[in-house]
């Protein structure tokens, strides 16, 4: 199930710019590789209408129009508020749940035109100088975005690093993140290492780096170091807030993350995960790791007894 109009709206609705971080050669599912040279960087529409065909062709049966706000125990099975009932669910909605944003945001000068990069679209949305907050990847290229567009703009927070693109994506060191050694270690608090844009695209921008903002003073944002920025736009990268308050089950832990064993939710017979950041693998997260978590899910509820086994969509 699926809220959009159409399969890969979660994709189309991002911003104008977006391209996927892994190149096209690990960014296709299960029996359909991408129709694309292998070291292409695909845009987030090739990656939508790339889902929406994969839906087509292999006559998977998406149902559009339908969010599940709530989902309960029903004996053995579960039962949403959309109205569908299932011995099993696999609940595939990723880490990144909650648009998330500080306290303060809320102290700025509601003059300040303010977006977070799920609301941002394309540099027309700015208004003066822009202040983007969070550098990790999504702040790294929506900052590049807004200087390219002759904004004066300053990318606040720590040093993410850099991983080395595309070499990381190279079989032999891709094929060593895949091993189970590495379970678990994609968890990182903070943002994420840059994976296509350098340090040195940064600065070639003009793109002024600053500390993070530490909160409000007289609705302007205050930074780490006691300066106060005049941002007439300021754009959250925050991240996201893992959020399952619609799952009526007691499934997560005292900070909100989801207790399970590789997507197996053990405390609750029949429920699933998949796409969790470190679930299985670091690929977890990725295009490239949703085959082979989504096999392991399968493989589970194939052995399940005949009592638990799924008899619906």
């Amino acid at each position: 199930m699926d809220d959009g109009a159409r399969v890969g709206d979660a994709w189309r609705r991002r911003w104008d710019s977006l391209r996927l971080f892994t190149p096209a050669r690990i960014d296709g599912l299960p029996g359909a590789p991408f129709s694309v040279p292998s070291g292409t960087t695909v845009t987030k529409d090739q990656m939508a209408d790339y889902l929406e065909s994969y839906a087509k062709r292999f006559g998977l049966p998406v149902r559009l129009y339908v969010r599940v706000r709530s989902l309960t125990r029903d004996g053995d099975g579960f039962v949403t508020d959309a109205g569908t009932s299932a011995d099993h669910v696999i609940v595939a909605t990723s880490s990144h749940g909650t648009p998330y944003v500080p306290p303060f945001a809320s102290e700025l000068d509601p003059a300040i035109t303010r977006l977070h990069s799920t609301e941002y679209r394309n540099p027309s949305q700015l208004r003066g100088d822009v202040l983007v907050v969070g550098a990790g990847n999504s702040g790294a290229e929506i900052a590049l975005d807004a200087a390219r567009a002759n904004h004066r703009t300053w990318l606040s927070g720590r040093d993410t690093g850099k991983i080395p693109y595309p070499l990381v994506y190279w079989p032999p060191f891709w094929w060593i993140f895949t091993r189970p050694a590495f379970r678990g270690i994609a968890v990182v608090e903070g943002g994420q290492p840059l994976v296509r844009v350098r340090p040195q695209d940064i600065a070639a921008a003009g793109i002024e780096r600053v500390p993070r903002v530490a909160g409000v003073q007289e609705g302007k944002p205050l930074l780490d170091d006691g300066r106060v920025l005049e941002a007439r736009t300021v754009i959250w990268c925050t991240g996201f807030r893992e959020t399952y308050a619609w799952i009526k089950l007691p499934i997560t832990d005292e900070a909100g993350r989801v207790m399970h064993q590789e997507g197996v939710v053990t405390s609750q017979p029949g429920l699933y995960f998949v796409g969790l950041r470190g679930q299985r693998s670091l690929r977890s997260s990725l295009i490239d790791g949703v085959g082979d978590d989504a096999r392991y899910v399968v493989e589970k509820i194939a052995a399940a007894p005949p009592a638990l086994r799924a008899t619906s969509p």
